[in-house]
């Protein structure tokens, strides 16, 4: 059996034995110390939690790598000290909101007793709200930054610390590594400043946020409503898969003139432990079959799903008697379609119109915006980024001036407008709705409505496999994996070259050149562990370690040029002749992953 190393066997005992510490906590690690629990403590104590694309998430329970109280206050207490270091208005303010994970609300109240004992304002919301309208809370009240108490769509036993800065947007650099810095710094857990939550709250020093601001956001979202049509017998099934959804969602939907919404009892009521579901994600099918099983008992036009910080949207469409799932590439494209569509037949589509998108989201979503007159930036993996893009035109660090319209991510996000900036799980709802309802009116399904796309822009199939490898271990996995990517990458994928690599990480596009890949220009992109191989036939590759959670994803997209005029099927053949080309690409791809 492996032995602990001097600094993880003192760590421990430190957790186990100082008073700073409750008893359950110390109780928690002695009892792993006293049965040699060498593994479980290593995976405890063998790092500090890391803030990653999202700011803070892990496993709840007692270890420095964990999810805790003392790790919140450690968190609130480095982004407390760098709130101050930057105020300019000497009256600071930080937002809260909170999902509804296990001990969700006790970390948030947490973190605003840390906020308050550093002479922070706190606005808190007196229920669980989801991301978008903490976003919202953070512009609206001109805050210095904010925090969501989430782990978005991560199994039962994960929590987070999500930051946001003064923009709405999730802290980037230099923001983030400044927290991060001071994150590190704090050595004692004894020296953090906290005030009881009550008291802090009847001296004002904590204030709570309720329904006048939610009406506020509320209003927000009607506002992008762009068609009426379809309205009359149109169903809808939802589920918030027992998050922060159903109350703004059906809300929303209401304003929008949907009257006809059913939710799926069972998953209604916000619960941390997700009862019905392994996963609460709605990119994961299994995570909405009751949706889609009450979808077809209601003979629904549309099932609708969120995740618990409801930030991301599922879809599944009616096709005949058939229920469709889309796919995260799929939602983009038919969202950007439609949006920009009736924004332009509306003549509301702003000059210089923008859309923002990441780089392993589809290249369809590209010719989409440009075939509307739209410039299309491309980001990292996150939608932080996209946000920072949204801001860096608005104040004048990127120009020309660019109008933001909408853009979205392959993972299930998508933002019309700019009063949020994070992914918008509600508006997207309402936006999703509107998009089928319209086509219907006009006898169309969604299927047909990307064949539309694909005889105008070309056919392009994506998918994406992820690896799962938890702990230490995993990660170490993990690391190796794109060592062997950049050290030897692969010269031919499923029969065609690689003739170009971007390293994102090292700022470098290699091209082959006599049978080895030398650099041919720098990449202006932030420094992000991400390889992409582009092949000779249009396919592209890309590998990416996740941020906030031990997985390492590979994205595969696959397209082919047809004639405008071509037979449906033609159209279906080439389809699927892509979508196997994608399963061959990533059976390559993983194969040589796993030889490490």
């Amino acid at each position: 059996m492996s032995q602990l190393t001097p600094e993880i066997r003192e760590r421990a005992l430190y957790w186990s034995s100082d008073p700073v510490f409750d008893d359950a906590t110390r109780r928690e690690i002695k009892q792993l110390l006293d049965s040699n629990s060498t593994k479980d403590l290593d995976d405890r104590f063998y790092r500090d939690l890391e803030f990653g694309t999202g700011g803070l998430r892990g496993i709840v329970g007692a270890g420095t790598s964990r999810m805790n109280i003392y790790n919140i206050r450690k968190a609130a207490t480095a982004l407390s000290q760098y709130v101050l270091a930057t105020d300019k208005s000497g009256t600071p303010k930080i937002a809260i909101a909170y999902d509804s994970r296990t001990h969700s609300r006790m970390f948030a109240e947490a973190t605003a007793e840390v906020f308050a004992a550093n002479g922070i304002k706190t606005l808190i919301t007196k229920e669980l709200r989801p991301v978008p309208m903490l976003s919202y809370m953070v512009r609206h009240f001109s805050c210095n930054a904010g925090v969501c108490v989430t782990a978005s769509h991560n199994p039962p036993m994960y929590n987070g610390f999500k930051v946001y800065w003064n923009t709405g947007g999730q802290v980037v650099q230099p923001h983030d590594q400044e927290i991060i810095r001071r994150y590190y710094g704090i050595t004692s857990y004894g020296s953090l400043k906290h005030i009881p939550f009550a008291e802090a709250l009847s001296s004002g020093k904590i204030q709570e946020i309720g329904n006048d601001f939610d009406e506020l956001y509320f209003e927000k979202v009607a506002s992008l409503s762009l068609s009426k049509e379809g309205r009359k017998n149109f169903k809808i099934a939802f589920t918030p898969l027992h998050g922060t959804a159903a109350y703004p969602v059906r809300e929303c939907l209401k304003r929008y003139g949907f009257t006809d919404v059913h939710v799926v009892p069972e998953q209604e009521k916000p619960d941390g432990n997700f009862p019905t579901v392994k996963f609460p994600n709605p990119e994961e099918a299994e995570a909405l079959h009751m949706a889609v099983e009450l979808g077809k008992k209601i003979d629904a036009d549309i099932v609708l799903g969120t995740d618990p910080d409801c930030d991301r949207v599922g879809i599944v469409v009616r096709e005949g008697k058939d229920f469709v799932y889309l796919n995260g590439n799929q939602i983009g494209c038919l969202m950007t379609e439609f949006y920009m569509m009736r924004m332009k037949e509306l003549k509301k589509l702003p000059t210089n119109p923008l859309v923002v998108k990441t780089i392993v989201t589809t290249d369809l979503q590209n010719k989409i915006a440009e075939y509307y007159g739209a410039h299309v930036d491309e980001t990292l993996t996150g939608f932080k980024w996209i946000c920072q893009v949204i801001d860096d035109y608005e104040t004048g660090k990127l120009t020309p001036k660019r109008n933001y319209v909408c853009g979205g991510e392959e993972s299930y996000g998508f933002l019309a407008d700019s009063f949020v900036r994070d992914k918008d799980g509600v508006s997207a709802c309402c936006i999703a709705a509107e998009m089928v309802a319209h086509y219907k009116a006009q006898g169309l399904s969604m299927m047909k409505v990307l064949d539309k796309i694909y005889r105008r822009h070309g056919v392009y199939q994506e998918l994406l496999t992820t690896i799962t490898l938890p702990g230490k271990e995993g990660a170490e996995k993990i690391q190796s994996m794109m060592k062997l990517f950049r050290e030897t990458p692969p010269k031919e994928l499923a029969g065609s070259q690689v003739h170009m690599i971007r390293d994102i990480k090292t700022g470098k596009e290699l091209t082959l050149d006599g049978g080895s890949f030398k650099q041919s220009r720098a990449l202006t992109l932030p420094s992000s562990d991400v390889l992409q191989f582009f092949l000779a036939d249009g396919s592209k590759v890309s590998a990416r370690p996740s941020g906030t959670e031990p997985k390492i994803k590979f994205y595969v997209s696959v397209r082919t040029d047809v004639s405008a005029t071509i037979s449906d099927s033609d159209l279906e053949r080439i389809k699927s002749q892509c979508q196997q080309r994608t399963k061959t690409i990533v059976e390559q791809f993983t194969k040589l992953a796993a030889s490490v």
